[in-house]
Parts: C-alpha cells; sequence; structure tokens
C-alpha cells in the first residue's frame, strides 16, 4: 500500500501506480487543467495500462487528484521523459505534483534512470518551478534548450516546447 501523505485539514493523498479504471478520470483532469493539451481518453487507457509503472496518480477521498504521464525514452534507457503533469484546481499549493515526481523516482523499476527530461512553455511558470525545484532537491543540473520551436505547431498559436534536462542523479 502506497504512503499517505497530507494533513487532516486537507486530506490525505495515496500516490500510486494508474489502473486502467482510472482513464476516465485522468481524461476529466487534463480537460480541466488547462494549458494542457487534451489527447483522447483512449490514450491515457493506454498510459494506465502500458505505462503505468511510469506513470502516478496523487488519490485524495477516492478521488483522482493528480496525474503524471512519464515514459522511458526509448532511445535513452537511463532518461525518464515527464510528458504531461496535472494537479486538481482544488489540489494546488499543496505539493502534489512535487511530491508525485519524488514518488515516481522512488520505485525501484526506475533505479537506473538517472535524467528526467520534460518540456515546458515559456509562459507556464508553475511548471518551471516545478522542475527547477525538483532539480534543486536532486542536487542535479538543469539545462534548457528549445526541443520544438513554434513554427511546427503551425498557425494553431502553440507555444515552443523547451526541453528541460535535469540529471544526471542518483535516483
Amino acid at each position: 500500500m502506497p504512503e499517505p501523505y497530507g494533513n487532516e485539514e486537507k486530506g490525505l493523498y495515496i500516490f500510486r501506480k494508474p489502473r486502467v479504471s482510472d482513464g476516465p478520470d485522468i481524461h476529466s483532469l487534463i480537460e480541466r487543467s488547462r494549458p494542457l493539451d487534451l489527447n483522447s481518453l483512449y490514450s491515457y487507457l493506454l498510459l494506465a495500462d502500458h505505462f503505468r509503472d511510469t506513470c502516478i496518480v496523487a488519490e485524495r477521498d477516492g478521488k483522482i487528484a493528480g496525474f503524471i504521464s512519464a515514459y522511458v525514452h526509448p532511445s535513452k534507457n537511463n532518461t525518464l521523459f515527464v510528458w504531461q503533469v496535472a494537479v486538481g484546481e482544488q489540489e494546488r499549493g499543496n505539493g502534489v505534483a512535487g511530491r508525485m515526481l519524488d514518488n515516481l523516482f522512488d520505485r525501484p523499476g526506475l533505479a537506473s534512470v538517472s535524467f528526467l527530461e520534460t518540456t515546458v512553455n515559456p509562459s507556464n511558470d508553475g511548471s518551471r518551478r516545478l522542475f527547477e525545484s525538483f532539480a534543486k532537491r536532486f542536487q542535479a543540473p538543469l539545462v534548457t534548450s528549445v526541443l520544438y520551436p513554434e513554427e511546427l505547431f503551425g498557425q494553431g498559436g502553440h507555444e515552443a516546447e523547451i526541453l528541460f534536462r535535469i540529471g544526471p542523479f542518483d535516483a
């Protein structure tokens, strides 16, 4: 059983691997978590099924309070790529995202991971702070570069995706 975290006033969070049955609730959480890109429900079902060992949910009072989708990079087996981080609006400010990241890196199956990569839009201050804080906690270097420039996204107004590479660190 995962270790609960929280206090009586704000309730306890359980950090665990997602289940396929969480897919609809994860999809709904992402839908309410703008500016995150909403993917199909099917993609969240696959993440909860095929990538459950590298994804995590935060549960409070039996409901999904947060979700991180991640996977081991196919050509860099020492790198965990974090795709999306979502925390419900009412849960924000409680350290849930940071605790989900820390819990992911405590998993024995990720012991060979020594880098974290993710992308952050330039205007997403919350995500930038989350990953800067993670790098600081792990006393690991953080290097940024443009991974996907704005032009690749066409005329939709999508910002560039800035690569954050954190590490090496001891997982």
